[in-house]
């Protein structure tokens, strides 16, 4: 099995990441570019620096919680001088099934830090408490899965989540705040 610095060594940058993004690449950007850290959260991530962290990210361009959650996390790398690498999900499912939800699902965006020896030092992901709420309550209604009316009602659900997800900058500041609260 990879350790952890094999892995990172093996990952897209940043930039290769949101290049290669055929989906929600604008909506990330939305966030990205419309979302701000709170002057003490700047300072407390400053605080960070000297650790070195390093980010790999699970993740998918077809995800919604993806197109929120790598912004707002970018926002923290940025401040606390966090070099971040991408996995796509199924294209990593070596790694990826060391981060399973619940033991069981391959969800995400799941992002885990590790300092310079490789070690893990935190995990974050894949959902914020506040946006398993809205979750909840858009999808929580539908039919059940794996049914065609399931089908259909999801892909009507899917645009308000993500409309949600890309505009509602309360749901933001929760997600942001949980983040920070994993790296403490």
């Amino acid at each position: 099995m990879k350790s952890l610095n094999e892995w990172f060594k093996q990952g897209m940058t940043t930039t290769e990441y949101i290049s290669s993004m055929k989906v929600n690449r604008e909506g990330l950007l939305k966030v990205y570019n419309s979302s701000h850290l709170e002057e003490n959260q700047r300072g407390f991530l400053h605080g960070l620096q000297d650790k070195k962290l390093r980010a790999l990210i699970l993740t998918a361009d077809w995800c919604g919680d993806a197109m929120v959650n790598i912004p707002l996390f970018l926002r923290i790398a940025n401040e606390a001088l966090i070099d971040v690498r991408y996995f796509i999900r199924d294209e990593n499912l070596e790694l990826m099934d060391q981060y399973l939800t619940n033991g069981k699902s391959r969800s995400i965006p799941i992002i885990v830090l590790i300092d310079q020896e490789g070690e893990e030092v935190a995990k974050w992901g894949p959902r914020a408490p506040e946006a398993q709420r809205l979750a909840d309550e858009l999808f929580g209604s539908l039919p059940p899965k794996g049914t065609p009316e399931f089908d259909e009602a999801f892909k009507k659900a899917i645009p308000a989540f993500q409309k949600g997800l890309t505009e509602d900058k309360a749901l933001w500041e929760s997600i942001t705040k949980d983040m920070l609260a994993a790296l403490k």
